[in-house]
């Protein structure tokens, strides 16, 4: 797998003057495109796009300083529409406009390229299965809220608190199936899962009862509810500091688990259960994210 990204790689290279499509990228990878974005940003540690980007615009100013094309040359060479948004972005970048820069030949930003490796590590091991689900539902109470990579999430945090017990008491006899009780469900994440972008927050349960009905019998007709179709979905276990050893845990599903076995994540939400000490320090989770099984061509 990690071949195959690092062959996407190469792909970007050879075409920062050109366009590049994502859904190549998922190609050479034998991969989706949804996929190939996730993989990519927990590998990278930034979102494709602005991988890309900033590639260019190193590329850029290399040839800046070496005066062989006009500035609009360069703008129109790496995909900018006019002199202008391709200042702006080279000023963003670097720190100094493309003119400032060719006049005084200052020192510029770089963007290295990626190269993936695998690194196995040893001293720990990830506890999964795998789990086929019929469809179900996610009801609870939902937020939008912004994505935050490391530490607690303070919009997270602060619409828990909100929720009244009354509510909470609704919401958890209504857990039906595994993961019981209640969860955290994240969906409708931005496909570059950057750092800031929104998504959807629901503080709920999984269940297969009916979607609460607003006709004014149902005393659960004031909860949000999600249906999730059916499908399978790894759910890891962990065990450590909270949240940190949480969010390790997601990075370690992309950056580990998925390059050396034959799944990859399929669109969906992601739901954590999360079960705190007394003192909120350390936690023991689940972590269910939906996959599905690749079948990778044979070497010719």
């Amino acid at each position: 797998m990690l071949e195959r990204l690092n062959e996407a790689l190469e792909h970007i290279e050879s075409r920062l003057d050109q366009r590049i499509e994502v859904t190549e990228l998922a190609r050479i990878a034998v991969t989706s495109e949804y996929h190939f974005r996730r993989m990519f940003s927990a590998l990278a540690g930034l979102p494709l796009s602005e991988y890309i980007r900033r590639r260019r615009l190193t590329v850029a100013g290399a040839e800046v300083l070496a005066e062989e094309r006009t500035l609009l040359e360069i703008a129109v060479r790496y995909g900018y529409g006019s002199g202008e948004a391709f200042a702006r972005a080279f000023r963003a970048m670097h720190g100094v406009g493309p003119g400032e820069a060719r006049r005084t030949g200052a020192a510029l930003s770089s963007q290295p390229r990626l190269s993936f490796r695998l690194v196995v590590e040893g001293s720990s091991s990830m506890r999964y299965r795998i789990v086929e689900k019929e469809q179900f539902r996610v009801v609870g109470r939902k937020i939008r809220v912004p994505l935050v990579h490391e530490g607690m999430n303070p919009a997270i945090a602060d619409f828990i608190r909100g929720i009244d017990q009354d509510t909470l008491r609704r919401v958890g006899a209504l857990s039906d199936q595994e993961p019981r009780g209640i969860v955290g469900v994240s969906d409708n994440l931005d496909p570059s899962r950057a750092e800031g972008t929104e998504l959807d927050y629901y503080h709920g349960v999984v269940t297969g009862a009916a979607p609460p009905q607003d006709d004014g019998q149902d005393q659960d007709a004031d909860l949000d509810s999600l249906t999730v179709p059916a499908g399978a979905w790894a759910v890891f276990e962990s065990s450590g500091p909270f949240p940190q050893a949480l969010q390790h845990m997601w990075r370690d599903v992309f950056t580990q688990w998925f390059p050396s076995t034959p799944y990859r994540s399929r669109p969906g939400p992601e739901i954590l259960r999360t079960r705190l000490t007394p003192d909120a320090a350390r936690a023991d989770a689940e972590l269910w994210i939906p996959v599905e099984r690749v079948l990778v061509p044979l070497e010719s």
